[in-house]
């Protein structure tokens, strides 16, 4: 599973400790993380190690363990069930220690958090701000919808009996608090994982919203979610397109104008912010534009 893991076309990998691992392996499997940060081939990817949360027999020596041995192959450190802005003081102060006794880079060693429960959405803006480590956001929905005793036992399905989506309060919450800090923000996994259609809708309500990503499970979900979080090739292509425009509007040569028509369409600074957007995702998937701007004579 670890190799197959190698070859797949993420953006960003975990290794777990927490829920993925039964009580009596998770001191073996601390060794088995380690060997696979170091001698795997993980490419530009994230690489991450999610460890057991705050206040288990396990937390600290999770963490004592992977960044004594593989603290110079890793990325972030997500912790999860985050509920309190002093358990992400402990993390980064624990951090610094281990990084000043193992002579690794100061700061290099990221913090992921994640929300899945009240108490942690309540003190989400405190949570975020508590670390300039801290890269992004993730949310748990099952954890979170088990403290809400939210009568469902499933993820990312809508509930018919309630006319909306029941967590709508939960994403806008901390898509929110995630753009506030400067930070990505990202949705849980989608469990059934043969259902491709329930994914894609999942994954479209939220990457609507402005949500980063998603989690997959299996790496049959990863291509859709890919597909799911990159712009459309003629919403690429139209962004690029008022980003040149704009610019020539901008210039002496345009007029210096701040805002112009494009096409039947106004376009000033807040075209070029929202314009902005698509394009970075776009060249982040690599996207090839197929048009150009022309300026009129």
């Amino acid at each position: 599973m670890l190799a197959k893991a190698q070859t797949l076309d993420s953006d960003m990998f975990f290794l777990d400790l927490e829920d993925a691992v039964a009580p009596s392996a998770k001191v073996a499997a601390r060794t088995a993380v380690v060997q696979a940060l170091v001698q795997g081939t993980w490419g530009d990817r994230i690489a991450c190690v999610r460890i057991n949360a705050y206040g288990t027999p396990w937390y600290a020596d999770d963490l004592k363990a992977v960044i004594e041995g593989a603290g110079e192959s890793l990325d972030t450190i997500m912790l999860p069930k985050c509920s309190s802005p002093d358990q992400v003081r402990w993390l980064d102060a624990t951090l610094d220690e281990l990084e000043t006794a193992l002579g690794l880079k100061s700061q290099s060693i990221g913090i992921e958090l994640q929300i899945e429960d009240a108490r942690g959405l309540t003190y989400v803006d405190a949570i975020a701000a508590a670390s300039p480590r801290t890269q992004a956001l993730h949310f748990g929905p099952g954890d979170f919808q088990a403290s809400m005793a939210m009568p469902s036992v499933s993820l990312g399905q809508l509930n018919p009996d309630y006319p909306g989506d029941i967590l709508h309060h939960v994403y806008g919450r901390l898509l929110v608090c995630a753009r506030a800090h400067d930070l990505q923000v990202l949705d849980g996994p989608y469990l059934a994982i043969k259902d491709l259609d329930g994914l894609s809708a999942a994954a479209k309500r939220v990457a609507a919203m402005g949500f980063d990503g998603k989690w997959v499970l299996h790496p049959d979900q990863i291509a859709l979610v890919n597909q799911v979080f990159s712009p459309s090739q003629e919403q690429y292509d139209r962004a690029e397109l008022i980003l040149d425009a704009y610019d020539f509007y901008l210039s002496d040569a345009g007029g210096a104008r701040g805002a112009a028509m494009l096409e039947g369409e106004m376009i000033d600074e807040a075209s070029r912010a929202m314009a902005l957007v698509v394009t970075s995702r776009g060249r982040a998937a690599a996207m090839v534009r197929t048009s150009a701007f022309t300026p009129p004579e």
